[in-house]
């Protein structure tokens, strides 16, 4: 069997760290040698399957000590070190920084990189430094897996003529729940709170829900992301005096619980990959009202009146209506909360597994090396 490599920064919560989790765990289960490099090794991480091995090629405490360039450089000769020794036949490397810093290290290894590219590009590889960056490593990639469409055509078409296009795989849990036979008064968002999610718009909105509903209540979950958004979700609870309607229950590792029996699931961002709590809340059946944002993936996901409803990005007023939509027509809300449980039949963790596994072959045999 192969020996997969995956690299990125580290395997604290968040999207692409749970798909390398879930995928790492998937390979190794099927008889593949998998290994996973990181960077560091930070608080609240995702537990990896056993079977995977986990190598630290970070930098030292010496290394820490430097100057910026001098650990720019380090990190690029450990990454490349780690493919000359561990030679594995593909190396995948997830977001930005990693996947940039994987196609500089790769040359005279032998080894194949795919990149894959989690979040919006128009965002985060857009500018002067980008555009060097794509231009001159860009081409050493073996292939690249992307979320949606609209990610993939920002690149150049060398690269994706060798691309694939493949969902993220929802973890098993949320696919296994049972149905509800109700639904309580509680309209829900599972994300990072950081500014791009655009949980305080939700709060602004939901005082107009509550203005027609006030027997609603709601609860975000998510981890703190320390720039800020917290604080400015606190302060807009206590302008919209809300604070017996409103709360912040931070980071849960028992969402197909907290979730499942909520109203609706609202999902107002202002740009995203591939949304995986979205999915997940699909999953769940839930009812979900999510922002048509950039770079698609929501679109990706929903068909609007059908499994879900789509709002454009920023609209206040939108997500307030529809939510109160979904609260005043309960039948059809119900009807597209069992559409979205569709998402699981291709989005399971064996369906999406087996799209990479016949991809990752493919790059394999083709022969691209550097």
């Amino acid at each position: 069997m192969p020996k997969i490599a995956f690299h990125l920064n580290c395997l604290t919560h968040g999207g692409a760290e749970r798909v390398v989790t879930n995928l790492a765990g998937r390979f190794a289960d099927a008889g593949y040698e998998v290994v996973v490099a990181t960077e560091w090794i930070d608080d609240n991480e995702y537990e990896l399957n056993p079977k995977v091995r986990r190598v630290n090629i970070g930098l030292t405490t010496d290394d820490e000590k430097k100057g910026r360039i001098y650990k720019y450089i380090r990190r690029i000769r450990y990454l490349h070190e780690f493919m000359i020794n561990e030679k594995p036949d593909v190396l995948i490397a997830f977001a930005k920084l990693a996947l940039f810093r994987a196609l500089m290290s790769c040359k005279g290894t032998n080894v194949p990189v795919v990149i894959s590219v989690r979040n919006d590009p128009r965002t985060y590889y857009i500018g002067p430094r980008n555009a060097f960056l794509i231009k001159r490593y860009i081409g050493r990639a073996a292939g690249a897996v992307f979320q949606t469409e609209e990610a993939r055509n920002f690149f150049p078409k060398a690269l994706q003529n060798i691309s694939k296009v493949i969902l993220n795989p929802i973890t098993p849990k949320y696919i296994k729940a049972p149905d509800t036979g109700y639904r309580d008064k509680l309209i829900v968002n599972a994300a990072r709170v950081v500014g791009f999610k655009n949980q305080e718009m939700l709060i602004y909105a939901f005082a107009d829900v509550y203005d027609r509903h006030p027997d609603y209540k709601l609860k975000i979950y998510g981890a703190d992301s320390g720039d800020g958004t917290w604080q400015r979700l606190e302060e807009a609870i206590r302008e919209t005096h809300l604070d017996d309607a409103v709360e912040l229950m931070g980071q849960s590792d028992s969402l197909e619980e907290d979730l499942r029996c909520a109203s609706v699931f609202a999902y107002p961002s202002n740009y995203e990959g591939m949304p995986n709590s979205l999915m997940e809340a699909m999953a769940l059946g839930l009812p979900c009202v999510a922002t048509d944002c950039p770079c698609g993936g929501p679109r990706e996901l929903i068909q609007d009146g059908i499994n879900g409803l789509l709002i454009p990005v920023r609209d206040k007023k939108a997500l307030s209506d529809k939510i109160c939509w979904m609260i005043e027509h309960p039948q059809d809300a119900q009807r597209m909360g069992q559409e979205a449980r569709k998402i699981s039949e291709k989005a399971s963790l064996d369906a999406v597994y087996e799209q990479w596994r016949i991809y990752l072959d493919k790059v394999i045999k083709s022969g691209k090396r550097q």
